[in-house]
């Protein structure tokens, strides 16, 4: 077998023959150390899980038409308009009734929200109110929008959303504007039978499958799980498929996901990203007369909740890498009750180096609330190094663009180095190790380069393998790209 191809060198032993695995095609995406997709070998390094910074309260549900129950948020990012939508409900009832709306709220930095008034539906007599949908029970239990990126979208109906329950389905809905909706047709767009859609169920437009995207919930002996289906049109959809999770390699979770907010990274779309609810049912840390003391509703002290993180890059698996809370209950009885630090949907960006997520917290308590966290940009988590310096190396793989960039940050002792090699994990002249800058300091979007040069023109689109070598710093994301002209 000498015949085989050096340019695909990534050797594997299969029937007693060496097979060359081919490159992986990276292009020039954005990659995240979220999960070990494109690392072949770790030394004296790991995949760190970053916690959220506690930004505080950004909107309390305190209008009468929103109350105890708000819950199932979504934030959209769309023309430099933040968009808040979020279930109002003020007195506890059954799920998918007619006393279930749909707020809405907007910010201009996605930290200061204002409610404008809809004028549209009346709630105890006045219409001076922040609701866009109500008697569309039980569509207004969980209704859940997205601003549809498809290229040929029709723009009468660029916002899309759906809601339902097992027994209607997931109904459509359309908007040009993502404040006036209307049911897209009579029939649900997405069936399915059993323990279905009782979550914040979501669909969003893939631009890696180029095809709609639904996350919902399906259950799995009896315990809160997650199935994915896709549509070319939204109307039609393949059968479904329920998620599988790394960490169980199975369809059983290793805890219940009451929602699982996937949804494409926009810094890497072909990456998503679920900050997903974990609810530990019968798991009650507060005592009666604590919960008496804060005022939480009797039906909610007896469980608690928290966020993690997981990932997919399409297909019907997740990767649990990070098997641990992501944002954890804070400080204080009120954030140790039942259904409480619940993601809504979507990360958005709110600085040049920021991005935000937010959780409902303070859940069936007059104090309920928005609250939000922040991280860097690609800041989920990072290829860390601490003590002695320690190492990574890619899969082979192909990119295109004449330059790489890193997201890192390094103590002032610290720093990076790069280094490319033949996928037979030879360096490749010119940039090797040896000849690596070392880079120091903490930035969103540093080029990386050698002996000065970070040209890399001569080595785009053959395979190679990327070895990061990491003194005391945080390796947060790299891309090949070529810059835009100045």
């Amino acid at each position: 077998m000498k015949c085989l191809r050096l340019i695909s060198l990534a050797l594997s032993l299969c029937g007693g023959w060496l097979v060359a695995a081919e490159p992986i095609a990276i292009e020039d995406r954005r990659e995240l150390f979220v999960d070990q997709e494109l690392i072949d070998n770790l030394a004296h390094a790991e995949l760190f899980l970053h916690e959220p910074r506690d930004e505080g309260i950004v909107l309390k549900f305190d209008r009468p038409w929103e109350g105890l129950f708000c819950g199932y948020g979504t934030i959209l990012h769309v023309d430099g308009k933040y968009q808040l939508y979020y279930r109002g409900r003020p007195e506890l009832s059954s799920d998918g009734s007619d006393e279930e709306f749909t707020c809405y709220a907007e910010s201009n930095d996605g930290i200061h929200w204002q409610r404008p008034v809809i004028d549209r539906y009346a709630f105890e007599g006045s219409t001076q109110n922040n609701i866009v949908l109500a008697n569309a029970a039980p569509v207004t239990h969980n209704f859940s929008p997205f601003y549809d990126t498809r290229p040929d979208c029709d723009p009468g109906q660029r916002y899309k959303a759906v809601g339902g329950t097992a027994k209607s389905g997931l109904i459509g809905y359309v908007s040009a504007d993502g404040v006036s909706w209307q049911k897209l047709r009579p029939e649900p767009v997405i069936r399915d039978s059993g323990w279905v859609f009782d979550s914040q169920n979501v669909v969003f437009w893939s631009p890696s499958e180029a095809r709609y995207v639904a996350y919902y919930r399906r259950s799995v002996e009896g315990i809160r799980a997650i199935a994915r289906t896709t549509s070319a049109d939204f109307i039609a959809w393949t059968p479904a498929e329920q998620m599988r999770f790394s960490n169980t390699s199975s369809e059983v979770p290793a805890n219940h996901f009451y929602t699982n907010q996937t949804h494409p990274y926009f810094r890497a779309p072909h990456i998503y990203v679920a900050t997903a609810a974990r609810f530990m049912p019968g798991r009650k840390v507060i005592t009666d007369a604590q919960a008496a003391e804060i005022g939480v509703h009797p039906k909610y002290f007896n469980d608690t909740s928290d966020a993690v993180l997981m990932t997919s890059r399409g297909g019907n698996v997740y990767d649990c890498t990070f098997d641990q809370g992501f944002v954890r209950p804070g400080i204080g009885l009120s954030n140790w009750v039942s259904r409480t630090n619940y993601p809504v949907l979507n990360v958005v960006q709110t600085g040049p180096t920021e991005m935000s997520l937010y959780t409902n917290q303070d859940y069936g308590q007059a104090s309920a609330h928005l609250h939000r966290y922040s991280l860097r940009l690609d800041g989920f988590a990072s290829l860390r190094s601490r003590g002695k310096p320690g190492e990574a190396i890619t899969k082979p793989l192909t990119f295109t663009g004449h330059k790489l960039f890193i997201n890192f940050a390094t103590s002032a002792a610290g720093g990076v180095r790069v280094e490319l090699q033949e996928p037979d994990g030879t360096p490749i002249p010119g940039y090797s190790l040896d000849e690596a800058d070392v880079i120091i300091g903490n930035e969103i979007d540093k080029p990386v380069s050698w002996q000065g040069r970070t040209d890399l023109s001569g080595v785009a689109e053959r395979p190679i393998r990327v070895r990061f070598v990491l003194a005391d710093a945080d390796l947060y994301s790299f891309q090949f790209r070529t810059p835009a002209a100045p």
